[in-house]
């Protein structure tokens, strides 16, 4: 078995356990063990039987709720019984572990109760590698008896039961700052893809403190490990790094088009990839190619050179991605911009022809909806239907065929998270802590709307006829 011995974990990630352990991590049919719909990313759950309302003051369809820290980024994901949040230290759980920490919480699924909890020391040479009480904000991968994570140090986790109490074992540990030549900035978020024995996932490389300067113009944006020990397989060898405006926050996805599977990436460059995926291989030597099939310039007219020149600038700057690219019906789906904190305010929801080769970027464009401002977003598509938030507090559904608008709706706050579809109704939180409920529909109809108090970074997640809501500070099951 990979890993490291007892002593030298709980000095370097210290895992603090209660109760029951990884026990039964087998994930069931209307499970949600990832972030997004299986490989294509939709933000789109076929769970039925959900709420179209419910109240917390009241207990109105609250199954029960629990405590976070006090900012939670990361998405719910549940699988085997558990319900896995990264949070920070905010409310410490452990008397032994106080102060600013990455945290991910693990609570029983049917009851809420705390199950145990693996908390990570923060980076300490520079506040830029791991943002003052951010936590974990990447949410986990989970596949039978592993639990897959990127924590706040920037270090691939490989997780699982191990002994007889129950604790938390790390299996293999891939640091992508010394393994892979990344430069972290603010806080790694990665949503880890599972194909076969690889893993593909966004490094979150980026700038430097001054937020001007690519340390490592060689380091790369995605990398695929072996899922058995974490050994590095392939990398992107694009040159991405170089024109990257802030960072790389946007995870892969997977599509199969004719038969052929293709790695969807939407880059810090703001242009998207399509990759032929990694092969297994022996685990010696250094890590292969990513064979690039082709890619989309997702800005035509942005700066290309001297990008950081533009930083602050909200008329004119490059753009970049923050959600993933969602494959649905041989159509990619992709939401960028200007970023949320250092560009330009114009921001799109766009649809691509996938089945290209070389430079689409042209041909490759099947439609292209404004949005109002800067976007967080993963959008999800169905029924016919694209839906996606703007940080210019506008919800918008879109004719997923023709990019025509079919109705906005103004809501309360900017929109970090994603868009959930799910039981014929449209589920988004916002910054104010306002939750939002929409009928699937071309017609806007609104069934309700709840305050939540808090503000809302993570997108809402079904599984097993339950609703699961995060705020800064708690998580909610929600049952009809």
């Amino acid at each position: 078995m990979f890993g490291f011995s007892a002593h030298v974990l709980i000095r370097s990630l210290i895992v603090s356990l209660f109760a029951a352990g990884f026990i039964g991590f087998y994930a069931d049919a209307a499970d949600q063990p990832q972030w997004g719909q299986a490989w294509s990313r939709n933000m789109v759950s076929a769970e039925r039987g959900l709420p179209a309302s419910f109240d917390p003051a009241s207990g109105k369809g609250i199954k029960w709720s629990a405590q976070l820290g006090t900012e939670t980024h990361s998405t719910p994901v549940i699988a085997g019984g558990r319900i896995f949040v990264g949070t920070n230290n905010g409310h410490p759980r452990d008397s032994n572990q106080i102060g600013d920490r990455g945290v991910l919480m693990c609570f029983d699924e049917q009851t809420g109760h705390f199950l145990w909890q693996l908390v990570v020391p923060k980076r300490e040479e520079d506040v830029y590698f791991d943002w003052p009480n951010s936590g974990i904000s990447s949410p986990v991968t989970v596949e039978e008896n592993r639990v897959y994570l990127v924590s706040n140090r920037g270090e691939v986790l490989c997780l699982a039961e191990a002994g007889k109490a129950g604790e938390a074992e790390i299996l293999w540990r891939f640091n992508l700052t010394t393994g892979a030549g990344i430069w972290s900035h603010d806080a790694a978020h990665s949503s880890i893809l599972i194909q076969g024995d690889l893993l593909y996932l966004n490094t979150g490389t980026g700038v430097d403190n001054t937020h001007k300067r690519i340390r490592d113009p060689k380091s790369p944006s995605l990398v695929v490990l072996d899922k058995r020990d974490g050994h590095l397989v392939a990398r992107e060898m694009e040159n991405i790094a170089s024109n990257i405006f802030h960072s790389t926050w946007s995870a892969p996805s997977l599509g199969r088009i004719n038969g052929r599977d293709l790695l969807f990436f939407a880059a810090g460059n703001g242009i998207v990839y399509a990759f032929d995926p990694a092969q297994s291989r022996d685990r010696e030597g250094a890590p292969s190619r990513l064979h690039r099939v082709w890619q989309f310039d997702f800005d035509p007219t942005a700066p290309k050179i001297n990008v950081h020149k533009y930083n602050s600038n909200r008329r004119e700057s490059p753009s970049n991605f923050y959600g993933m690219p969602v494959f649905y019906e041989n159509r990619l789906y992709v939401a960028g911009g200007g970023d949320l904190w250092w560009g330009k305010n114009e921001a799109w929801l766009k649809c691509i022809n996938p089945t290209g080769t070389g430079d689409i970027t042209t041909n490759g464009l099947i439609w292209a909806y404004p949005l109002n401002k800067h976007v967080l977003g993963t959008p999800a598509i169905s029924n016919g239907l694209a839906f996606i938030a703007d940080c210019g507090r506008t919800f918008h559904c879109v004719d997923a065929k023709t990019g025509a608008p079919c109705w906005t709706e103004s809501i309360e706050g900017e929109a970090w998270a994603s868009p959930l579809v799910a039981d014929g109704k449209v589920y988004l939180g916002t910054r104010s802590g306002a939750f939002y409920i929409f009928a699937v529909a071309r017609e806007k109809k609104l069934l309700s709307k709840v305050n939540l108090g808090k503000p809302i970074s993570s997108t809402a997640v079904a599984a097993n006829g339950v609703l699961y809501v995060s705020t800064m500070d708690r998580v909610y099951a929600i049952t009809r």
